[in-house]
């Protein structure tokens, strides 16, 4: 874990990034209220955490489950809604079904019904996004692009899920013009997901892109959801779980 970040630090990264946002979504013709500002709370303090909160964050974003059960321990998202944002284990699918108020990332048909099956042993319906592999990238969770669809359609079919859309995590060395198209591709992806659903469509709302590096990009784009954490925070410190 890292220090903890003060209260008035924090809440000047806030009105920045938030300004940014406003900025971007003007610049695009759009809303700057349809955006979301996930705070990725990724190696930070359960206090640290509390103060975003009070800066007016109302979404946390956690990666790593060991994480989010200590800060659920500490109490320490009261007052705003959680997503879990990191890559997902089926073995740690009882941690997180039912604690959080979305998993943004789910990329498999098994992972899918490992989830499906912890909600209704739970008694919940779990609100979900499905994270495409926009890159390609071999080391990367996310499903190709041909498999939205499909999964998409499994989704629907179960009865202790809710699809809200889909996330993306493009190449982290992109350029700024390889990211715009990544951006509008999965934003393509989106739209004709939600076409091809039918009557399952208008719950699909959630388009999660974009994070500290190029969130603007990501809103110009058609993101509803930016997940931001080196801005809000400062740059993390290298992670020991054990240490």
């Amino acid at each position: 874990m890292t220090e903890t970040k003060s209260y008035e630090t924090i809440a000047a990264n806030v009105a920045a990034v938030r300004e940014t946002m406003c900025k971007a979504a003007q610049g695009a013709g759009r809303d700057p209220a349809e955006i979301t500002l996930v705070a990725a709370t990724k190696v930070q303090t359960s206090e640290t955490i509390r103060n975003a909160i009070r800066a007016g964050i109302t979404v946390c974003g956690e990666n790593r489950v060991q994480e989010l059960v200590g800060h659920l321990e500490d109490n320490a998202y009261e007052g705003a809604k959680v997503h879990f944002i990191g890559h997902l284990q089926t073995n740690k699918v009882k941690f997180v079904v039912g604690k959080v108020d979305m998993i943004e990332s789910i990329d498999s048909q098994h992972l899918m019904d490992a989830v499906e099956k912890q909600a209704a042993k739970v008694g919940v319906t779990q609100e979900i996004l499905l994270e495409v592999n926009i890159g390609d990238e071999a080391s990367k969770g996310g499903a190709g692009r041909e498999e939205i669809l499909t999964l998409a359609q499994h989704a629907c079919q179960c009865p202790h899920l809710r699809l809200r859309g889909l996330m993306c995590i493009p190449p982290a060395t992109a350029t700024e013009e390889e990211n715009r198209a990544f951006f509008q591709e999965t934003y393509q992806l989106f739209v004709d997901m939600k076409e091809k659903l039918g009557d399952n469509g208008p719950n699909i709302d959630c388009l999660s892109m974009g994070m500290s590096g190029d969130y603007p990009l990501a809103i110009e784009g058609g993101s509803t959801m930016v997940r931001v954490g080196t801005a809000l925070f400062g740059a993390r410190p290298p992670w020991h779980p054990h240490g």
